[in-house]
């Protein structure tokens, strides 16, 4: 007889549909229209930083200085702009500065070997530590009238829904393009899967996991626009918050396998409806924010311990493994 076997991708939508089921059965006002956008808006971020997050995750590393990036180049934008500047050029020295901040976390972690969970953890705290002493002004930093329009980002509506969801929606056509469509896609596979075998066939692995971490730098930096432009504001100090933990849930649950070489952008989908699903269900039900953290770390130990069975790493792996 045929051996059945179920994948953590099948395993975590049958969860989700589940989930789904329940709230909409027994949590009054969850199955409706609006709410439903509402889900789909409150984690459109969140999704975005997920995509961000696959792509290192992917080539066997991890990104904890990914806030830094959401908050401090977008931050400098409506500080600049606050400041007098024009929007064009304070959105150039934001993707700059998020460039450079890239290539210094893929050449500290490609070229000085640092293990990637270090490198980005110093770096995303040297990126907050320089925007709260040096270019911000307050920890908040306030809209201004030379934004006027760019809301249209995280606040404007497109057929009805809101355009969060649409930015969410077109990153994760382009991640999905970049990883499945392209060379460099099927480098970052190769690099997860095994990086001395791709490096012995000749994939330039080096110049690949900077790319890998730049890229993940701009992805993080265009999230935290969405989110400005969202909210009129950017609250520099996000980078203290838990978010960097919801983001590594969004991943790990949704089936991306740690050890490096497997996963997508539907993954990061399903993860990232689960916790907009099981976020929603608990501010329904009224739970407090020291609750739903509770709840969520139980749901991340859990998405690791499976993890660590689905996708087992060899010893092979484990020497390399910096995560």
């Amino acid at each position: 007889m045929k051996r059945f076997r179920f994948n953590q991708q099948e395993i975590v939508f049958a969860v989700f549909a589940l989930l789904f089921l329940v709230f909409s059965i027994f949590l009054r006002g969850f199955l409706t229209a609006d709410n439903m956008l509402t889900l789909l808006q409150n984690v459109a971020v969140l999704g975005i930083l997920g995509l961000a997050m696959a792509i290192v995750v992917i080539g066997r590393g991890i990104d904890i200085s990914l806030i830094a990036a959401l908050a401090v180049p977008p931050g400098l934008v409506l500080q600049m702009v606050q400041n007098g500047h024009s929007l064009p050029a304070s959105l150039l020295t934001a993707v700059l500065l998020t460039i450079a901040f890239g290539l210094v976390n893929g050449w500290l972690i490609a070229y000085a070997e640092v293990p990637s969970l270090f490198a980005t953890l110093a770096t995303g705290l040297l990126l907050a530590g320089l925007g709260q002493t040096a270019l911000f002004q307050l920890d908040v930093v306030q809209w201004s009238p030379g934004m006027d329009g760019f809301e249209r980002l995280g606040q404007g509506t497109i057929l009805g829904i809101p355009t969060s969801i649409w930015m969410f929606a077109i990153a994760c056509i382009v991640v999905a393009f970049l990883l499945r469509q392209t060379r460099w896609g099927a480098y970052i596979y190769a690099i997860g899967d095994n990086p001395y075998a791709a490096r012995v066939t000749g994939i330039p692995s080096r110049p690949i996991i900077v790319l890998q971490y730049v890229i993940t730098a701009l992805i993080g930096c265009f999230a935290g626009l969405v989110m400005a432009a969202s909210v009129n504001s950017m609250p520099t100090r996000i980078f203290n918050s838990t978010l960097i933990y919801d983001v590594i849930l969004v991943v790990v649950l949704g089936g991306i396998g740690l050890s490096g070489g497997r996963g997508g952008v539907l993954n990061v989908v399903i993860g990232t409806l689960v916790i907009g699903t099981m976020l929603n269900g608990m501010t329904i039900m009224d739970i407090s924010y020291a609750g739903q953290n509770l709840i969520k770390g139980v749901v991340l130990l859990l998405a690791v311990i499976t993890d660590s069975f689905l996708n087992p790493r060899n010893e092979e792996t484990a020497q390399q493994g910096d995560i």
